[in-house]
Parts: C-alpha cells; structure tokens; sequence
C-alpha cells in the first residue's frame, strides 16, 4: 500500500510539469504542446521497445509483444485518457474559456473516488476525504480570476458539453486501465506503459494532422527548439513515467484512494507554476491546498 501511495504522489509530481510548461515558452496553442508532449512519449516508447528487442537478440530475455487484442486495448485507452482527453479538453476551452472547464475536469478525482469505491468499504469512511476535497476544490473556484465563459468562440453550452465529455473520458480510462491490469498480471506496467505510451504517439500524430499548426510555421516561431525541449520533458516525465507510476499505484490500490491522490496533481501543479512565476500562492489556494492534503490523509486512513 506504501508503495502504490508513493507511485501516485509521484505520478502527480510529474503530471503537474504540465500545469507550468506552456509558461516556459509561449507561442505555441494547447493542441502543439498536447501533440509534442505524446508524440515524445511514443517515440521514447518505441525506442525502449526497440533497445528491449536489441537486448533479446544479444541473449537477454525475450521482450513481450502485445496480442491483436491486447494492441487494441492500448490504443482505446490511449484514446480516452491521453489523445482523445486532451482534444476534448482543448475544444471546451477554445468554446467556454479556461475556467469552467478546467473546474469541470476538476472533479475527476470525485468521479473515480465515488465509482472506483470497495463493495466492502462503507460509504461513511469515504464521507471525509470527499468532503475535504470537495471543499478543497470549492477554495481553488474561487481564486479564479476568470469568468466562466469568457473567451472562446462563445459557444458555452458546447463548450461545457466537451469538458464533460472529457471528464467523463478520463475517469473511465482510470477505472478501465485499473481493471485491465488487475486481468493482466503477466504485463507489468513498463511494458503497459510502452504499449500506451506507442499508441498515444500514434493518436497524436493524428491529432496533428487534424487540428495543429503546420511544421513550417512552428519551426520559424522564436523558441522552437525550447518548445521542443519542454516537449521531450514533460513526454519522458509527465506522459511516461507518470504512466508507469500510476500503472504502479492502479495495481496496489483500490481506484477509490487512487483516485484521490490525483488531486495531488493540482498541488503540484500550483508549486511549479508559483515557483516558476516568482509568486505566492493566495490564502485561499494555501488553505485548497492543505484542505487536498487532509482529505489524501483521510483517505488513506480509510483505506487501510
């Protein structure tokens, strides 16, 4: 249980470098940094898949190769909780602004907490990690600066429509890709990660073609080469070893306490973004933040 807490704090360590990256180098749309960020996972995937195939042929052990159905899991689950996420997310602030679909996706870890609950878990010993997140999230709403619905293309009920959709997309990649690991045992999460860390590549590519800036116009912006260095990171780091480490914690713990460490992404992500900008947090993010704290505490009380 220690170990599956640890691997998803630290998957919320990683996942949070996303939160302060496009304010590393500016320039570049949501959909650039979101094909970048999964393009340099696939490719970094592919190449440990290639070196594990290498090492085979020098007389190492032989490197599993997924079956037709298991390649098919990979890709839909790519989809729902990494390319196809993503999209969505994009598409519900380009209609309804940053803020309420933000605050939508917010809720993720309530959606996976609630539906990821053990049949012998009563709902009373879940009740007060709930509440304290719920709290918690209700501080972060009112730190936002900005209106729900400003900006965009002013379609906001559109826009609310996608956030949902992508909130609803993600939490079923966390319960699904915690049911398929439990059903796979003989694939350990490096390997899984691998396997969605190449189809999320491919999905990206994709996504690319469909709704990113050409390659000639992104190569001529100022800071290119930064952008694909924040890329490369965050592809490694938030993308790949936050997989592994999630497919760590989805093993060891049930989907209700995994699913309240994800909150843990959000704190990391205000201690990069303040660290980066100079600042510090408002009271009232402090006080989200230790409300995030207490309720992970509560739940990993209730869990033991």
């Amino acid at each position: 249980m220690v170990t599956g807490i640890l691997a998803g704090l630290g998957a919320g360590a990683f996942w949070g470098m996303t939160f302060v990256a496009p304010l590393i180098v500016e320039g570049f749309s949501s959909v650039d940094y979101t094909v970048g960020r999964f393009v340099a996972c696939g490719l970094f995937s592919a190449l440990l898949l290639l070196l594990g195939h290498a090492h085979r042929a020098a007389g190492g052990p032989v490197p599993r190769v997924p079956t037709l159905r298991q390649a098919g899991a990979a890709l839909g689950l790519s989809v729902l909780g990494y390319t196809g996420y993503y999209l969505l997310l994009v598409l519900a602030i380009a209609d309804a602004g940053a803020a309420l679909p933000v605050l939508i996706i917010g809720t993720i870890p309530l959606w996976v907490m609630v539906l990821g609950k053990p049949r012998a878990m009563r709902w009373g010993a879940l009740v007060p990690g709930l509440l304290l997140t719920v709290l918690g999230m209700l501080l972060m709403m009112q730190t936002s600066g900005e209106a729900a619905g400003e900006a965009g293309g002013g379609h906001l009920w559109r826009g609310i429509l996608y956030a949902v959709a992508a909130m609803a997309s993600w939490t079923a990649f966390g319960l699904l890709n915690a049911a398929w690991l439990g059903r796979h045992p003989e694939v350990n999460s490096t390997e899984w990660a691998n396997w969605l860390g190449v189809a999320a590549g491919v999905g990206a590519l994709l996504l690319w073609a469909l709704w990113g800036s050409p390659w000639d116009e992104m190569t001529a912006r100022p800071g290119f080469w930064g952008f694909v260095t924040v890329c490369a990171v965050t592809g490694i780091g938030s993308a790949w070893v936050a997989a592994v480490m999630w497919n760590m914690a989805s093993r060891r713990l049930s989907p209700s306490l995994a699913g309240q460490l994800i909150v843990s992404e959000t704190v990391f992500g205000l201690v990069y973004t303040f660290a980066w900008s100079g600042q510090w947090p408002v009271a009232l993010q402090w006080a989200a933040c230790v409300l995030f704290v207490l309720g992970i505490l509560a739940s990993i009380k209730a869990h033991r």
